[in-house]
């Protein structure tokens, strides 16, 4: 790698900016490297950050800053969870740690004064062009992030998209064993909770519930406008009252804890001229399947080598650093909508399904059956028992009735306007069979389901995957119909749709 005399700005003390510029100051021995936190140095906002097995690999290549701090203080497991309706449910092969913030943090920023990285905390940059000396401004000043907006949200093609569902983050002094995830439902709807341990003292306790929910619940009371710090302490009381079985008589902690709605962003051009964006400052997704932290850390990575391969041409440097970046981030992403999908839906989840049932829907929200069984066989062997015991064979070989013509099995063709299993076969047009195609765009299921019979079968086609699946959970669970689901789809993911619930069958072919 190039080392050259460049002066270099990282605007954000979290942990990717902090890697960000402990990797440059490495790669760079003569650069000067500069780092602006506006908070003081002892100010953590936040609990628990968490990785996988597979990102702690890529992070420790370029630094083992994660494996030191983990093994002294961190938490590590294997099986994720699902409480519901006083059942367990596992699923192993999850390998997965967790670090409080606070003590990610300190490590950081201990390795970023060892390579040599000028901290400077309680500094406020208003603007970038403060910075007009620097010949590279890395912003990675978070999802609020003030350079984003200076420079321009529509000149980077920056988009925001709301989720209609709440959170909000605590902690508890109740060590879970792993990612735990819980589920309650009160006199005013459903609540959930994603929980894990991060240290010997806390885990993590983020709390969800839909807007209708929340307000019933007289939970949207706190001003959540007021600066960071004071926390929603009434939220708290009913919180501990609701899961007080599954807290066991441990206490919620809170760290301005306040309701919000995750905000999923994505940016066209992750830099204008010498400022480069990482981490929640550029893109989001969904905590459900990853964190931030884990996204903008590896954004340093690739940003710190890009930028050291060429350190005299900074502007294809950043172009580098974008074109290998981008693809790793939009797969997460495309991740994240499915399962950010299921948790603004989990109350019909929980009213529809038994708890077996409901934790093979919540684990195949991105990923089939024969995925599942690579990782967990018992939970696959599980769930298919579970279905056998209930309709007298597997899938397979699972009969259903399609307008008064019995079908051997779930996984069906579509031919000449026809579904056809074996010797049996029915036309679309038949009397009790209503055809819908699934919108296009995201957001305009509600349309779809008020066309939706009032009895009968519904073929579901058209549209993309996500909207096809809301459509017939929304057929299936409100207007108890039974459900066709159209698609381009290999028989493990037929399977794993009619196994999950989410259809009745699913007819292989387009019309």
């Amino acid at each position: 790698m190039t080392d050259m005399n460049i002066r270099i700005a990282c605007i954000g003390g979290g942990p990717g900016g902090l890697f960000a510029a402990t990797l440059l100051k490495r790669y760079l021995p003569t650069a000067e490297v500069v780092l602006f936190e506006r908070n003081r140095e002892e100010d953590v906002f936040g609990f628990g950050v968490v990785f996988s097995d597979a990102t702690l690999r890529r992070i420790t290549e370029a630094d083992p800053v994660l494996d030191d701090v983990l093994r002294e203080k961190g938490r590590h497991w294997d099986a994720i969870e699902v409480w519901n309706k006083g059942e367990k449910h596992s699923f192993a092969g999850n390998g997965m740690s967790a670090i409080h913030r606070k003590d990610l943090l300190r490590a950081l920023q201990s390795k970023a004064t060892e390579a040599g990285v000028e901290l400077k905390f309680g500094t406020n940059i208003a603007s970038h062009t403060e910075l007009d000396g620097f010949d590279l401004i890395v912003a990675a000043n978070g999802t609020n992030s003030l350079t984003r907006r200076e420079i321009g949200e529509d000149v980077l093609g920056h988009e925001v998209v709301q989720a209609e569902a709440k959170f909000i983050w605590f902690a508890t002094t109740r060590i879970f064993d792993g990612l735990t995830f819980l589920h309650r439902k009160s006199e005013h709807g459903n609540f959930a909770v994603h929980a894990y341990p991060i240290s010997n003292e806390l885990s993590t306790f983020i709390v969800e519930a839909d807007e209708a929910t929340w307000r019933a619940a007289g939970l949207d009371e706190f001003d959540v406008t007021q600066p960071p710090g004071p926390s929603d302490m009434k939220s708290k009381a009913y919180i501990e009252a609701l899961f007080a079985e599954e807290l066991d008589g441990h206490e919620i902690v809170v760290n301005n804890s306040r309701w919000a709605n995750f905000q999923t962003r994505a940016t066209e051009n992750w830099f204008s001229g010498n400022v480069a964006f990482l981490g929640d400052a550029i893109h989001t997704a969904h905590f459900s399947v990853g964190s931030g932290t884990k996204m903008a850390m590896e954004d340093a990575i690739i940003l710190a080598q890009e930028v050291a391969k060429q350190p005299e041409n900074i502007p294809a440097a950043l172009q580098a650093y974008q074109d290998a970046r981008k693809p790793s981030v939009a797969k997460v992403q495309n991740a994240a909508r499915p399962s950010l999908s299921w948790w603004e839906h989990f109350g019909t989840y929980y009213d529809n399904l038994d708890p077996a049932q409901f934790t093979f829907h919540f684990f195949s929200r991105s990923i089939n059956r024969d995925r599942i069984a690579q990782r967990d066989p018992e939970l696959v062997a599980n769930t298919e028992a579970a279905w056998q015991a209930k309709h007298g064979a597997d899938v397979e070989e699972s009969s259903l009735d399609i307008a008064g013509t019995t079908f051997p099995n779930r996984v069906l063709q579509l031919k000449d306007k026809e579904l056809v299993s074996g010797v049996a076969n029915i036309a679309l047009d038949a009397e009790g069979i209503t055809v819908i195609s699934a919108p296009e765009a995201e957001g305009s299921v509600e349309e779809s389901v008020d066309k939706l019979p009032a009895a009968g079968t519904v073929v579901i086609h058209g549209g993309d995957a996500l909207n096809r699946r809301l459509l017939a959970e929304a057929a299936r669970f409100g207007r108890k119909l039974t459900v066709v689901l159209v698609e381009q789809a290999d028989e493990d993911a037929a399977i794993t749709a009619v196994l999950s619930g989410r259809a009745d069958a699913v007819a292989q072919g387009e019309i």
